[in-house]
């Protein structure tokens, strides 16, 4: 199974890791954004330039009084705030996370300041068998990657575009889900499809395998498995 690369770009952080949800910086760095704390830059081995700088709002004076945040002036730089958020113009922000900062809503940003077709949630690839039904047709094909929001179907009969169809797949540790698909559009020979009306637990449980997978806490199966 292929997992996205490691550590493509260098995000330079001024927040403590309390400041993110657990394991949101390690997913962020298997996803290909590594968050590095601005102290890394303070000798000769420096990782790379940053190319965006997260700062908690309450230790912004931190950087300002030490010059830190004029070494750093120029990048955009994401805020972590409370329920306020930030002031619209201030210059170089381009978006605020409430503490503690989620890794859907980090990944929504930083893909959005670096990515021309950004998503909103974060995609691995699979070989999950899927089981489906249209119209009494019923047809089986696999899951070559999945997010929340949906994944890449191969099957020897694909539905046409816009068809809504039922799937059934058994996702490692939390068992079989039965979801409503969209075929969206065509990634040849696949077909993008698109879940709707996902049940909170659904959701969790798609969100929790591919985090799993980005982490290593849960077993990659034998891409030969697949149908």
């Amino acid at each position: 199974m292929g997992l996205q690369p490691l550590a493509q770009r260098v995000l330079a952080s001024h927040a403590h890791p309390r400041a993110f949800v657990d394991k949101a910086i390690a997913i962020l760095g298997r996803l290909g954004y590594r968050i590095l704390d601005v102290g890394a830059w303070d000798d000769d081995q420096t990782p790379g330039d940053p190319e965006l700088l997260i700062v908690d709002e309450s230790r912004q004076r931190e950087l300002t009084a030490s010059g830190a945040l004029e070494r750093f002036a120029g990048l955009p730089r994401i805020v972590l705030t409370g329920r306020h958020g930030v002031a619209s113009g201030e210059p170089g922000v381009v978006g605020a996370v409430r503490r503690p900062a989620g890794l859907h809503d980090v990944y929504r940003l930083v893909q959005q300041v670096f990515e021309d077709t950004p998503r909103t949630t974060p995609r691995i690839d699979t070989d999950i068998a899927v089981r489906c039904a249209r119209r009494g047709d019923r047809f089986d094909g696999s899951l070559l990657s999945i997010s929340e929001n949906g994944g890449l179907l191969r099957c020897d009969a694909p539905p046409p575009l816009g068809a809504c169809f039922d799937m059934s797949l058994d996702l490692p540790g939390s068992g079989t889900l039965s979801l409503r698909a969209e075929a969206a559009y065509q990634l040849l020979p696949n077909i993008g499809v698109v879940f709707s009306s996902l049940a909170p637990q659904e959701r969790g449980a798609i969100g929790e395998y591919v985090s799993g997978i980005l982490l290593g806490e849960v077993p990659a199966r034998d891409p030969q498995s697949a149908p």
